[in-house]
């Protein structure tokens, strides 16, 4: 009997799976998770409480300082890192079940910009499509997009904008369809959207932006029965064509300064900010211009949660709040304490979110009342935010002792 004939795009489908070994639904791997949107899959099935000695699969050690929060993908945990005394900028890849070093990548020595003392030169997550990982760094006057493959080595470097610090640069790149990849860089000389081909670097259209300090990362969304790439910022919300980078339609719905990249419920955009006023607003994504509704609540950098419709948002001042999502409707507010920069996190209708001390809250994602679940402790400094995948939850944290400082990566998960 002769041979049935083969599928060449089936063989090739097949060896890419193969080849990259895994990127599947249970990743995280770009910021913000799979959906752009902070929400983990279900079924993540993670403890209410952990410690040094409680519910902590591994602890890794990690080199140098950054804000960067990891992303995890098939059996790498890969983020960011910087030196501030060697002056380098550096991808780490960490094995998903142990915490081993993998390897170390260096991306940049040298061309350090004077910073907020908050800031630091790895505060962006990277990005990975199961074949390259994708990461942005600010160096030498200008914003850099680099490519890697899955072991470290560089493939391209991209360089995007010129860009003058006002604070520091936080931008994470996005992924769209299968060659794509957004990046953006707003900022006070020459800010830029640019979309490049994922791979050779290649810019395939960038668009000017307004010369002002910003701090939010392209995300991308179907909406209105398109697909819509989002930016806040510059006094401004914008909708663009992430094919073409054709302006969809704008509004002045935003302060100049955001940080936090906006969430959506399919009809509506959030837009939250802190300078040099306080508002969040929801704006409807049709072009229409309409902004339905807004607070002065200040929801400067972390970035918030929609579900069932609700949206969910920690003030930087630890208040977590909920609002109705298509009215804006306050539905509770409970104070957390703290000083918060990382963004939320939500699983299994639980919501994560850790202050700037090393405190990580679990709440409950119900609109009924605002109810504690727990308050954990690990470390001194959290920045990062909490990435949730595979039943367990990554934390980068950081110690103290005197003047010495150390970070460190967390997975935990029930033993």
């Amino acid at each position: 009997m002769s041979p049935r004939p083969t599928n060449p795009a089936l063989i090739v489908f097949l060896c890419a799976v193969l080849a990259i070994g895994a990127k599947a639904s249970g990743d995280w791997p770009l910021w913000r998770g799979p959906g752009q949107d902070g929400k983990a899959s279900q079924g993540q099935d993670l403890p209410d409480e952990w410690s040094e000695a409680r519910n902590v699969l591994w602890k890794a050690e990690i080199e140098g300082r950054g804000h960067g929060s990891p992303i995890v993908v098939g059996n790498r945990v890969v983020l960011p890192t910087s030196d501030e005394q060697k002056k380098t900028q550096s991808v780490l890849c960490l094995d998903r079940a142990t915490g081993k070093l993998h390897w170390t990548a260096r991306i940049h020595e040298g061309g350090f910009m004077k910073l907020n003392k908050k800031g630091t030169h790895a505060s962006g997550s990277l990005a990975c499509d199961g074949n390259r990982l994708y990461v942005n760094f600010l160096n030498a006057g200008a914003a850099h997009t680099t490519a890697l493959s899955l072991k470290g080595k560089m493939l391209w470097q991209t360089r995007i904008t010129d860009y003058v610090v006002h604070q520091a640069y936080a931008s994470s790149p996005a992924l769209h369809g299968e060659n794509l990849l957004l990046v953006a860089a707003d900022n006070k000389k020459k800010g830029a959207i640019a979309c490049l081909n994922r791979a050779d670097g290649k810019i395939i259209w960038k668009v000017g932006r307004p010369q002002k300090p910003n701090y939010a990362s392209p995300v991308i969304f179907e909406l209105d029965g398109r697909q819509q790439l989002i930016m806040t910022g510059c006094d401004l919300v914008s909708s663009y064509n992430p094919l073409t980078g054709k302006k969809l339609w704008e509004i002045k719905g935003a302060t100049t300064e955001c940080v936090t990249t906006t969430v959506t419920d399919g009809i509506h955009v959030y837009s939250s900010g802190g300078y040099p006023k306080n508002h969040v607003s929801a704006i409807r994504a049709d072009g229409s211009g309409k902004v339905v509704w807004r607070n002065k609540v200040r929801v400067y950098v972390p970035s918030m949660i929609v579900h069932q419709g609700h949206l969910y948002a920690i003030a930087d001042a630890g208040v977590l709040y909920c609002w109705k999502s298509d009215t804006g409707e306050e539905k509770w507010k409970g104070r957390l304490g703290g000083t918060f920069s990382a963004s939320l996190a939500l699983a299994d209708g639980k919501l994560y979110a850790a202050n700037e001390a090393g405190d990580c809250f679990v709440a409950e994602a119900s609109a009924k009342a605002f109810k504690l679940l727990a308050k954990n402790k690990l470390g001194d400094e959290i920045f990062a935010s909490p990435v949730i995948c595979g039943q367990r939850l990554f934390l980068r944290t950081a110690h103290r002792s005197g003047s010495e400082r150390q970070e460190f990566l967390y997975c935990i998960g029930k033993k």
